[in-house]
């Protein structure tokens, strides 16, 4: 039995936006555990938009974006390429900095239709060199040669065997009728579906999100949830979410939800040498995330400066926004501005590649993460792999997240949160006591475990 995973979104978020988000990272990761563990079970598939069919990918092509994406070595020491694959982002037009500033800013639900002409123009070469691949495979197999291993490029549903399971487990809900897609696969050919759910967001709390997203992921989870004969989730606060939501929905699951443990941090990359922005190690608190309504970005800034009111500036240390600048912050942005970033005690550096962030958690005093509703809580687990205590919502699956070793508050309330900051502010010993204890007692979770708990919930058909 083969699990095919579906990477499509991947390639298309690397299209118009030049850094990964957390699921795009937790799902690489995944894939990566999955390939060490049991690389003869894992397969990859990408779509042909013009025949609306799913083709065999390689995991070199996925390994390249993503690589891109952080700017990181592919192995052999070569930097990433992309694979034959041009984006709209990285053509001439990409490179224009207005138009990329632009494009960086937007939903990506409103990107993905300016892209949809060149990409049909690229699929086109893109098939035409897949078909001159897998040439000599097929000339081959008519010589009475051994079945090879399924060539990049094929139909899916023509080399998958009764039994194996397509598998959505990143974030596709912006791709063209990705429900009827995945009806359309499965019909006759014996694959099982399995879906991984991050959260439901969009569902249960729309007014964090562009409305164009609330439409499509309505439709993504009403039309892919019950055609799942597996059904995972990060947490088990999102697995509570999905089954009270498919009930008030009237949605008839063909499997209860299950949670998968998610592995603790990310592949680090070498800390670069120099903070950026002139900051010091110890004297700055860092907040990781996309700059979105949320995260809750606006706690952070007015505690910040209710924290500047009632005490000295120098005992104040800078607040650092660390993340892309997305959708729905537009006031509290000319906010900042309009303060001149709280005298420069708020500092905003804007899409750190991976070196640039293990230097900024690496040299933090603690970290925020105020989160006003999460499938999981990345930036929270991520802090304590570089054994930073973490002071986090208090509420959804954070808590899943940071276990014992955060300090949390109620994220509706800056007053709570003022309170507990100028605790670990003025308390040094409470921020060393908490990481002694990560460094005695946090065990994080491998991506192997993440890996395994896969497998073991998609047994062979």
């Amino acid at each position: 039995m083969k699990i095919w995973f579906d990477v499509e979104d991947l390639f298309e978020y690397a299209r118009s936006v030049s850094r990964p988000s957390g699921i795009q990272r937790l799902s690489y990761e995944m894939y990566a555990a999955l390939r060490v563990l049991d690389p003869a079970r894992i397969g990859f598939v990408r779509h042909d938009m013009r025949s609306g069919t799913m083709l065999v990918s390689d995991w070199a092509e996925v390994e390249a974006v993503f690589a891109r994406m952080t700017q990181a070595r592919l192995p052999g020491g070569g930097r990433h390429s992309t694979g034959g694959q041009p984006s709209l982002m990285h053509s001439g037009l990409g490179r224009m900095p207005i138009l990329r500033a632009v494009a960086q800013r937007m939903p990506r639900e409103m990107r993905q239709p300016l892209g949809d002409a060149m990409r049909a123009q690229l699929g086109v070469l893109r098939n035409l060199g897949r078909a001159a691949r897998a040439l000599p495979e097929a000339f081959r197999g008519q010589e009475g040669a051994p079945a090879a291993a399924p060539a990049q490029g094929q139909a899916l549903r023509e080399v998958a065997r009764p039994g194996d399971v397509l598998a959505s487990f990143g974030s596709p809900w912006s791709l063209p009728d990705y429900p009827g897609l995945v009806a359309r696969t499965l019909d006759g050919s014996g694959l099982r579906y399995a879906i991984l759910i991050y959260d439901l967001i969009p569902v249960i709390r729309p007014e964090y999100c562009d409305a164009a997203l609330v439409r499509m992921f309505t439709a993504y989870a009403e039309g892919c949830l019950p055609q799942a004969e597996a059904v995972l989730a990060i947490s088990e606060a999102t697995v509570r979410d999905t089954i009270a939501w498919s009930r008030r929905q009237g949605l008839s699951l063909r499997a209860t939800p299950r949670a998968i443990p998610i592995g603790t941090g990310f592949s680090h990359a070498t800390p670069a040498p120099v903070l950026p922005a002139g900051l010091a190690p110890g004297g700055y608190a860092l907040f990781v995330s996309t700059i979105e309504a949320r995260k809750n970005h606006a706690l952070a800034f007015r505690a910040w400066r209710r924290l500047l009111d009632e005490l000295p500036p120098e005992q104040v240390p800078t607040l650092v926004f660390a993340g892309r600048v997305g959708w729905m912050v537009e006031d509290l942005m000319q906010q900042v501005q309009n303060a001149h970033q709280l005298d420069g005690k708020l500092v905003l550096v804007e899409n750190p590649d991976d070196a640039t962030l293990a230097a900024l958690y690496q040299g933090a005093r603690f970290t925020l993460f105020p989160s006003l509703y999460e499938g999981w809580g990345l930036p929270v687990s991520e802090s304590l792999s570089f054994g930073k205590v973490c002071l986090a919502a208090s509420t959804t699956s954070v808590p899943e997240a940071g276990g014992a070793f955060c300090l949390y508050h109620d994220p509706d309330s800056v007053t709570e949160a003022v309170a507990l900051y100028r605790r670990a502010i003025a308390e040094p010993s409470l921020i060393e006591g908490l990481e002694a204890r990560i460094a005695a007692e946090h065990r994080p979770t491998p991506w192997s475990a993440t890996a395994r708990a896969v497998l073991d919930a998609l047994p062979p058909g």
